[in-house]
């Protein structure tokens, strides 16, 4: 379909119902407006003769499961209401050209150097990673050209980079490879991209939750084959709204903090000869608490139990939610959040103890909780600065973000719903 039909296709409503579950009723005059605008940037830049197709991939929330990844563990994710939106088409040739709105970027890729550059840094990289992990997949890749937006926000802990990989994914599986690829394929080529290309020690959480889309969870026990369920439970009939709340950039160099908490847990494992906490029992660490605590630290010891409660409280959210028991559910997000504050120790950093962004936030949004006696609350993502997640009832909502961003700034909070479908081709719904 040419990009004219498909515009016309987008104005005559053929296309509200998907849009309706990507964004929300109330957003629809905007993303058709979207939609137009992203063909429109297509048409001017490429021409508007060729068969092109619109493509979808979401952010993604963490809604439990802090810091249990690296030591496979289990999370709970979702896919959330903003997304890398792309139209793309191939080009008979052997090079990829994407453009960029939002960040201003235009790059041309040759499939013939695939190399990552010196700095192994950027989106061209991060490209031509995840076309080298289409190529040692095995999977074909080919000539396509590609205009890109995202309102995934940036430094948010919702994976805009994950977003516009598993995006990529889609474009290649659907043009090159029949649409044969599952999107735990497309999860392993992303985060092959960031550990090759980016020198980045990604795992898959976030590449997972933006491929499949909806309520998930994820155990990493075998990081190679997660076990991934979707989770059937419709949030909006629940009258919540997830929250993101960006509380600050923190100014000191946060990477030490980040690589201590697995490398803290794993020194709780090797106690027992074991390389990661999902292959012991916290029995196991009570039983030898004296010999741990000496051995590896007390911090080590609260950051392990953290691991193995955390992974209890994902169950149990995943249980309250196939019961219909929301409430249960959201004592045990905020079960999590005390978790994080007080066992794992990741809510500031003690290179800097006077810049706690994340622990004020979250001690105004329990004290606006405890008032309404309704909602949750925890640090969203890696944490030491940057962002938490309120989980509150619509009818408040308003009034909370209002109270928050008073007190850590406009345009800091975002509102944003759950979507039930990961990375798609967005024409295969119309």
């Amino acid at each position: 379909m040419k990009v004219n039909e498909t515009i016309r296709m987008i104005k005559e409503g053929r296309m509200d119902s998907l849009l309706i579950q990507l964004y929300g009723e109330e957003k629809l005059t905007d993303s058709r407006e979207r939609c137009r605008m992203v063909l429109d940037g297509y048409g001017k830049t490429f021409g508007t003769e060729e068969d092109v197709l619109l493509f979808s991939s979401p952010g993604r929330t963490e809604i439990s499961g802090n810091h249990t990844d690296h030591n496979h563990g289990k999370v709970l994710a979702g896919s959330i209401n903003l997304d890398c939106l792309g139209v793309a088409a191939k080009n008979a040739s052997c090079q990829v050209r994407i453009v960029s709105e939002t960040y201003g970027q235009d790059f041309t890729i040759d499939l013939n150097h695939l190399e990552p550059s010196a700095k192994k840094a950027g989106t061209a990289d991060l490209v031509k990673g995840i076309l080298k992990g289409f190529e040692e997949s095995g999977c074909s890749v080919g000539g396509f050209n590609a205009y890109v937006t995202s309102n995934v926000i940036s430094a948010a802990g919702v994976s805009s980079s994950a977003s516009f990989e598993m995006l990529l994914c889609s474009m290649l599986n659907v043009f090159f490879n029949e649409g044969r690829m599952d999107t735990v394929a497309y999860a392993h080529i992303g985060k092959y991209a960031e550990n090759h290309y980016w020198d980045k020690a990604s795992g898959l959480l976030d590449q997972m939750a933006c491929a499949v889309g909806g309520l998930i969870t994820i155990d990493f026990c075998e990081p190679a084959v997660p076990v991934v369920e979707k989770i059937d439970f419709d949030f909006a009939s629940q009258g919540h709204s997830l929250i993101i709340v960006q509380t600050g950039k923190g100014h000191a160099d946060l990477s030490a903090d980040y690589s201590a908490v697995p490398e803290e847990m794993k020194r709780v494992a090797a106690f027992f000869g074991k390389e990661v906490l999902a292959q012991i029992s916290e029995e196991d660490v009570i039983a030898h608490l004296p010999e741990i605590r000496k051995a590896a630290g007390d911090r080590s010891v609260l950051r392990a139990l953290h691991f193995f409660e955390e992974n209890k409280r994902v169950e149990a959210e995943v249980q309250a939610l196939k019961d219909g028991r929301f409430q249960d559910f959201l004592a045990n997000i905020t079960a999590s959040g005390n978790s994080s504050w007080k066992w794992l120790q990741n809510c500031f950093t003690n290179s800097n103890y006077q810049e706690q962004g994340i622990t004020v936030a979250l001690a105004l949004t329990e004290l606006f909780i405890a008032e309404k006696q309704k909602g949750a609350c925890r640090v969203h993502g890696g944490g030491f600065a940057g962002v938490i997640m309120a989980m509150l009832p619509n009818e408040i909502v308003d009034e909370y973000i209002a109270y928050i961003e008073k007190a850590m700034g406009e345009g800091s909070a975002y509102r944003m719903s759950i979507r039930p479908y990961g990375a798609i081709c967005m024409n295969d719904f119309a």
